[in-house]
């Protein structure tokens, strides 16, 4: 799929990133371009001495992006980083550079869980959504100075999670109307619903880091001897610190079955009423994001069209639970 604002390159570009970052000597014996990924361009290099790399390169820093997009590439760097520090499964990475916007990690020997999901069972599948719950989680063991995204400009960062995380709805909400972009209710009424929960998220003390992009085209797997397992998380672009709470967003697409395995996995335990809450709170956000972007990214018109279709449901259902159980 073609993205208008995904960097387009070449071999030879690419080649000459991997000779300038890596230390050489450098043969490249193959080549692959990653089209599947909605942001930074993405190659696979194979090299003559075994080594199998993956080159990120970040959107031009003159494009259109939205607000929380900025920096991306800095949040990404840091979110392999501090990951890999805490032990979650991640492609090590070999540079980072969030000047350049250039990223070079280990390609994977796996394939993303899609791909896999036909040749699972049914009890398999419900294995691997709990273990994929039980690795994320040690994303938030890692703890940040302040909440919010970890960007030079500073505009979600603050001491309390409800001062970053209304911030960081209020930009998305700012990019929407600066964009166009069609919402299902004003934009004043979806600010008001979760700008009225403020006390609830003054609950979350700590600012854990959180990946918030584990939808399953993010998780690699591979057979091992006891089947299926987690080899890695990968695009640590939309991490923040906040609320360890919101990781479950990405990690329950699916079925009640399997997003119960998942929070399983994640939590040991089921969410009590407050943490269902700010799940809804965060849900929203993603929605808000997803609705957002399709202005941004120079989607063809199918993905667009379903894309918003969808997101828009979700956001209305999370609007409406936010509404209904208000204390």
């Amino acid at each position: 799929m073609e993205i208008a604002i995904r960097p387009k390159l070449d071999r030879a570009d690419v080649e000459a990133l991997v000779r300038k970052h890596l230390p050489g000597p450098i043969e490249v014996t193959g080549h692959e371009e990653f089209k599947d990924g909605f942001f930074n361009a993405a190659h696979a290099l194979a090299l003559a001495d075994g080594r199998h790399v993956v080159v990120k390169v970040a959107p031009d820093k003159s494009l259109k992006l939205l607000r929380y997009e900025v920096d991306l590439m800095a949040t990404e760097i840091e979110c392999f980083e501090r990951g890999l520090e805490a032990g979650v499964p991640m492609p090590a990475l070999h540079y980072g550079d969030p000047e350049s916007g250039v990223m070079i990690i280990d390609r994977l020997k796996g394939v993303s869980l899609p791909k896999a999901r036909s040749e699972m069972s049914d009890a398999e599948f419900l294995a691997l959504r709990r273990e994929i719950g039980e690795l994320s989680a040690r994303f938030a063991t890692v703890t940040g100075e302040r909440f919010g995204y970890p960007r030079r400009s500073g505009r979600t960062v603050a001491d309390s999670w409800s001062e970053s995380f209304l911030a960081m709805v209020d930009d998305v909400l700012a990019d929407i109307a600066e964009n166009g972009s069609p919402l299902p209710r004003p934009a004043e009424e979806i600010a008001a619903i979760v700008h009225a929960e403020k006390a609830l998220l003054d609950e979350v003390t700590r600012p854990a880091l959180v990946h918030f992009d584990l939808w399953d085209g993010n998780i690699f797997v591979e057979p091992g001897e006891n089947g299926w397992r987690v080899e890695a998380f990968i695009d640590g672009e939309r991490a923040f610190y906040g609320d360890p709470i919101a990781e479950i967003v990405s990690i329950t697409f699916g079925s009640e079955v399997e997003q119960a395995a998942s929070v399983e996995g994640f939590l040991g335990r089921e969410m009590t009423p407050g943490e269902e809450r700010r799940l809804a709170l965060y849900r929203v956000y993603l929605m808000l994001i997803l609705i957002a972007e399709c202005d941004v990214r120079g989607f063809e018109e199918e993905q667009t069209v379903g894309q918003r279709g969808w997101s828009t449901e979700s956001l209305l259902k999370n609007l409406a639970l936010l509404e209904a159980d208000r204390p």
